[in-house]
């Protein structure tokens, strides 16, 4: 079962390595964090902000990939949890035939990714994941 989560929080440090974005369930009280690159956190942050580059940087160039390429993504969804490391894909709707493709991806570019649309596109997590780190 899928479990519809948001963006809680991003804490970007600096002088560690590792940033967190913190996503909680939309209608309940779990949540968890997910440690993330400086890149992916910059990216997420600055679209949380508001501030849109000139030019296209990477998750913008994606995004426009997708539309351009006759796609419409849906959601992501965080689908597993295996030593440590969360796998998550990006579905998107292929117009032409309205089939659902399910992309692999890193979570942290799958959120990044779902922040570069407006509306932000839903974020999901697997309940067997939820019932890992919760």
């Amino acid at each position: 079962m899928l479990v519809q989560m948001e963006l809680a929080r991003i804490i970007i440090s600096e002088i560690n390595d590792q940033q967190v974005v913190f996503l909680r369930e939309v209608d309940g009280k779990r949540s968890f964090p997910i440690l993330i690159g400086i890149f992916e956190a910059t990216s997420i942050d600055r679209r949380v902000q508001g501030n849109v580059p000139p030019r296209p940087l990477t998750h913008d160039l994606l995004k426009n990939v997708i539309e351009e390429l006759g796609g419409e993504p849906q959601d992501i969804v965080i689908t597993n949890l295996v030593e440590h490391t969360y796998y998550a894909v990006v579905r998107i709707r292929r117009l032409d035939d309205d089939e659902i493709i399910e992309v692999d991806s890193r979570p942290s570019d799958a959120i990044a990714l779902a922040v570069h649309f407006e509306p932000h596109l839903p974020i999901y997590v697997d309940d067997s994941v939820l019932e890992q780190v919760t």
